[in-house]
């Protein structure tokens, strides 16, 4: 867990205006019409704000008149003001509607691509992740997108819109009082600036910790019998309550910070109100109301009462001036946080896909009708077929999972058609190591693995894997029913090659007595199946696949001794004709082995049948005696 906790170090946006803009272009590339549409009623819905303000000046320089007020001219402005804000609510509700839809589709298309780009990446890259943090990909970071795209980026846009429209109808009626707004502008925007860029600091760090809390809590609740049995509550609690501690401390300076700039924004804005009236007031009252001249008072004539109008309407169109700067200000924490989410998403989908290896691919029936074979391009753009028979070499091969640590030293061994090679040793001496290699989950540092002669780096992955059948000791099922789970080895197997398959298993006689038998429902893992069950169902599951060449590792572990009886014999029958790889710490499994693989750190230290490695009373004399056990 530690080690794969160190790899989510904190670190800030490396640039994060290339992220949004990727983003942004991810988001509306798809959806260019209703971006379209998107726009216009955003342009319409500010102009209908601010447009709906202007109409307030000729109202009030009405109403000062007295008894001389054009009422007639009053009512005519009144529904021209309920007509305009009419469209703005229209427009507003349409451009909201419509990001919805473009939201919800963009969440969909980056899920469905995260997901396919996981299918194919690299092992290590989930050797370096906590399955906790990768489903925070799915859930917390994507819900980021989802709040910056419906509500954030119209808002925004709205925003900015509607600033321009209010700073131009401020200019249109007062220059002096524009200038006067611009400097509380200025301060405001250096306050945003200092505050935000605390609070983005923060918000990434609460992403990153909340990932890893989501994966060591995903890692204890899979635990939880394990740390029942060994009583490690204590200990696990403790470690939550490290987690926990540091991203409530994260969490909650990135929210102060967001939270104490809104306060501020206001407390600023109603400074900024009263002034603008204060000094409109002054100017006007001390005759100095030409100093308030502009566009609009030359159109109207000046005097007191155009003033007095001009600075009613300058008074609203401050509070929209101000509105859009709080609403951008109280958007900063979601803009910051889906920066974030983004960038974790982007690095997970940017991550190098595992390569599909080489040229070669496999073919059944096409070289001979029931014959496996691999298939060879020649440059003359034919092709030459090589017969599937499971002849596996290792040649001087060196592996390490990293450059520093190496894990086999040399290792040369093969396996003929039809042959059981055995590997034995002690934990960490590179059995499972070997397996993972001919899978090719990780590639060698020197050396050489042939299969049938063609090295396997020039066989598709695809298709080397095919060729392969592996029972694993960590033994997985999927939700679903019994017969799905075996058919997972082969999807177009048919119901009765899959019963023949659990037959040969010796997995047939629990079927048949589970509520549903075949048609039982798998879930949580195989939480209704013993582990002894699942075993079997992995191993009819491997014998359904009809590969040519088997991998068993630790693949009877879980399984009392009357039922391994019982496997070895299926076992014996599905080797016929076939290469098998076996990892067992139990020896009786090994006993009829071809060769016997003895590993310690990394190198073979003895290699025979079982009746050589005893006469010779090695290693595995020891191990099979009881003179020596494996750890």
């Amino acid at each position: 867990m530690s080690g794969k906790q160190g790899k989510n170090k904190y670190r800030g946006a490396k640039n994060p205006v290339k992220t949004l803009g990727r983003l942004l272009s991810y988001a509306f590339s798809g959806y260019k019409a209703a971006t379209f549409f998107v726009v216009l009623f955003v342009i319409l819905s500010s102009a209908a704000n601010v447009l709906g303000a202007s109409r307030f000046a000729p109202i009030i320089t009405e109403l000062t008149k007295g008894a001389g007020a054009d009422i007639k001219l009053i009512y005519t402005n009144v529904i021209i003001i309920a007509c305009i804000y009419v469209v703005g609510v229209l427009s507003a509700f349409g451009y909201n509607r419509i990001m919805m839809y473009i939201a919800q589709g963009t969440l969909k298309k980056m899920r469905d691509e995260m997901f396919s780009k996981m299918q194919y990446l690299p092992l290590k890259f989930f050797d370096t992740h906590t399955h906790g943090d990768l489903m925070s990909l799915y859930t917390n970071d994507v819900d980021t997108m989802r709040q910056l795209l419906s509500q954030t980026i119209p808002q925004i846009i709205s925003s900015l819109l509607s600033l321009l429209f209010v700073f131009a109808f401020m200019l249109y009626f007062s220059f002096t009082l524009t200038l006067l707004i611009t400097v509380m502008l200025f301060i405001m925007v250096v306050l945003i600036k200092i505050i935000g860029s605390r609070s983005a600091k923060n918000f990434l760090k609460q992403q990153r910790s909340l990932g890893a809390l989501n994966g060591y809590v995903e890692e204890m609740t899979e635990g939880q019998k394990v740390i029942k049995v060994f009583c490690h509550e204590q200990k696990a609690r403790e470690r939550f309550k490290v987690l926990n501690d540091e991203l409530n401390e994260v969490g909650s300076k990135a929210n102060t910070y967001a939270f104490v700039m809104g306060p501020v924004n206001n407390n600023l804005g109603y400074l900024q109100y009263v002034l603008v009236a204060v000094v409109g007031f002054i100017l006007i009252v001390s005759g100095a109301q030409y100093a308030l001249l502009s566009a609009y008072s030359a159109a109207q004539g000046g005097g007191i009462a155009v003033s007095a109008g001009m600075l009613v309407s300058f008074l609203a169109y401050t509070r929209q001036f101000n509105m859009p700067i709080m609403q951008v200000s109280q958007q900063f924490n979601a803009i910051v946080m889906a920066l974030a989410g983004a960038e974790r998403i982007f690095e997970m989908v940017d991550t190098s896909p595992e390569d599909k290896g080489g040229d070669v691919t496999l073919t059944y029936g096409e070289y001979e009708e029931g014959v496996w074979a691999w298939k060879k391009p020649r440059e003359d753009g034919g092709h030459d077929y090589v017969p599937l028979k499971g002849d596996i070499r290792f040649n001087d091969v060196v592996f390490g999972y990293t450059s520093e640590k190496v894990i086999l030293k040399n290792i040369s061994l093969y396996a003929k058609p039809g042959q059981k090679i055995a590997f034995v040793g002690s934990t960490g001496a590179g059995k499972t190591t070997i397996t993972n290699l001919i899978n090719r989950f990780y590639d060698i540092q020197s050396g050489e693995i042939t299969y049938d002669g063609l090295d396997i780096k020039s066989i598709k992955k695809d298709d080397l894997r095919k060729s392969l059948g592996v029972v694993l000791q960590d033994t997985h099922l999927f939700t679903g029913t019994v017969m799905d789970n075996i058919r997972y080895g082969r999807l177009n197997a048919t119901d009765e090659e899959c019963k023949a398959a659990a037959k040969l298993a010796n997995a047939d006689f629990f079927i048949t007595h589970l509520p549903d038998g075949y048609d039982t429902v798998i879930t949580g893992d195989g939480a209704n199946l013993s582990q002894g069950q699942r075993q079997l169902l992995a191993i009819a599951r491997a014998m359904v696949s009809q590969c040519p060449v088997l991998i068993l590792d630790e693949a009877t572990s879980s399984i009392d001794t009357r039922t391994e009886k019982l496997i070895e014999q299926a076992m014996d029958k599905l080797m016929e004709g076939r290469t098998v790889f076996v990892i067992a710490h139990r020896l009786s499994t090994v006993r009829n082995s071809k060769a016997i693989m003895v590993l310690e750190h990394g190198e073979i230290i003895e290699r025979g049948d079982h009746e050589q490695l005893i006469s010779e009373r090695g290693k595995y004399y020891q191990l099979y005696t009881g003179a020596f056990e494996l750890e």
